[in-house]
């Protein structure tokens, strides 16, 4: 039983883990006039920059940004220290 108890602990830790929140931060422009921003957005499946920048392209653009890049990948420990950062971009795409 003790077995039983330990296997599902895992299990449940396991895919806690695996849902987890995940965020990228990027920058992004709009032209005539050139207009830039940093913000940060959250990211649906896997938590890499790859999966970022495949996502974000199509959000942005349908206010008229351009992504340039995504700079990061990071869990809920990382949104505190950006939120001022990215003021009105802050996990609006």
């Amino acid at each position: 039983m003790k077995h039983l108890t330990l296997i599902l602990a895992i299990l449940i830790g396991s895919t806690a883990a695996a849902q987890a929140a995940c965020y990228a931060d990027y920058k992004a422009k709009q032209d005539n006039p050139l207009q830039l921003h940093y913000g940060v957005a959250e990211i649906q499946g896997d938590c890499t920059v790859e999966n970022a920048t495949s996502q974000l392209p199509d959000r942005l653009g349908r206010d008229g940004w351009q992504l340039l890049n995504v700079m990061a990948v990071f869990d809920d420990g990382g949104l505190d220290q950006r939120k001022d950062s990215a003021g009105e971009y802050f996990l609006r795409y």
